[in-house]
């Protein structure tokens, strides 16, 4: 089981997920020609991937889906309520193979585990995933304001975790953000910033973890060192075992071993 994002950031997420022969793209927030793109980068023909899961329909995060989707001819798993929003997204004039997932019901697509979980944030019904193959376990959370007992159980004992660390809360109040986006953006269906990510790591079982990655950073409100310190601090590791998602070149393949 091998892991890597193509991007991560409000201006667009893409992670792919390999088991064996089984590949499976996390959100598509890029544009056709831009993911495919992101993928050659990591040697993925976009006709090699088994498909698309969805998180949320915001557009950093499922604006270029649908189309990639129909150009590829991919089925997508998504919440009702994410395909309902998610709608004027769809291009003209194409038959696409959706299916409808439960929040809380784990499925599989070939050789991946896919556990979804529900989350608060400001969508219809969001969910972040536990990928797994059976030996091991990916937990991503992105695009969450607060954590929940719920999210500890599903993200507690995962190999790999890759874990929003969206803001600086200093940064964010005394930043350029107008003061309704600073109360969006810090509220409790908004994103998660370094000191909460970190508190949610210090509750999780981390004794298989393997790979730790910090998520969604934001272009004004954080830094990759500040990130990487809430989160070594925790663990009591080197800055520079924790990686960091960039919003450019994401992040390389990390292998499962």
């Amino acid at each position: 089981m091998r892991f890597a994002s193509l991007g991560s950031g409000s201006a667009g997420n893409a992670l792919v997920v390999e088991v064996a022969n089984t590949r499976l793209m996390l959100d598509c927030g890029f544009s056709i020609k831009e993911t495919t793109s992101r993928l050659a980068r990591l040697n993925i023909a976009p006709e090699s991937l088994a498909g698309i899961v969805l998180t949320h329909e915001h557009d950093d995060h499922a604006g270029g889906a649908f189309k990639f989707a129909a150009k590829y001819n991919l089925p997508v798993w998504l919440t009702y309520g994410t395909l309902k929003m998610a709608e004027r997204y769809f291009p003209n004039q194409h038959q696409l193979n959706l299916h409808v997932i439960d929040s809380h019901t784990l499925f599989h697509v070939a050789d991946i585990e896919v556990q979804p979980y529900p989350v608060p944030h400001d969508a219809r019904e969001p969910v972040q995933f536990v990928f797994g193959d059976g030996n091991y376990r990916l937990g991503v959370l992105t695009d969450v304001g607060r954590t929940t007992i719920h999210i500890e159980q599903q993200l507690s004992a995962c190999d790999a975790l890759v874990l929003e660390c969206n803001h600086d809360g200093a940064m964010l109040r005394n930043g350029p953000y107008a003061a309704s986006l600073k109360k969006r953006v810090g509220g409790e269906l908004g994103h998660l910033e370094n000191a909460a990510a970190a508190n949610l790591l210090a509750k999780l079982d981390c004794t298989k973890l393997k790979h730790l990655i910090a998520a969604h950073l934001s272009a004004k409100n954080n830094t990759p060192l500040l990130a990487k310190t809430a989160l070594a601090n925790v663990l009591g590791c080197e800055l520079d075992w924790v990686g960091v998602a960039d919003q450019t070149i994401g992040f390389d393949w990390r292998q499962m071993v």
